[in-house]
């Protein structure tokens, strides 16, 4: 599977931005999709994961803040990120983990790069 994670840009501190990641093939309810973002000089970072419908878990840095989401009608899904902070500045990279019946399958997009400044 493909991903295309788009929707980065520049946002000023207290602003939103949202994110999505489109697969290239179909995902079904059991797919794990999940954000990570990776800032200038440190480890990339799981910022929000969704199992399922309505099984979602957040970094303690973004809840509240954020909110996962997905379409698999679209094969969808995304980040909405509102209350945006300076440290939320990173590449952030869509995730999906499937399992094919006999091994997890592991996917990442090519990142969009979030810049919060004023």
């Amino acid at each position: 599977v493909q991903l295309q994670a788009s929707g980065g840009g520049l946002a000023q501190p207290g602003g939103s931005l949202l994110l999505s990641c489109a697969a290239s093939d179909t995902i079904t309810e059991a797919t794990v999709m999940q954000w990570y973002r990776q800032a200038p000089g440190k480890q990339r970072e799981l910022v929000a994961g969704i199992a399922g419908i309505r099984d979602t878990t957040y970094a303690d840095s973004v809840k509240g803040r954020f909110t996962i989401s997905r379409d698999n009608a679209k094969n969808t899904a995304y980040l909405q990120m509102n209350s945006l902070k300076p440290e939320d500045t990173a590449v952030y990279y869509c995730h999906t983990k499937r399992w094919n019946g006999s091994t997890w399958v592991l996917d990442w997009g090519q990142g969009t790069l979030v810049t919060v400044s004023s």
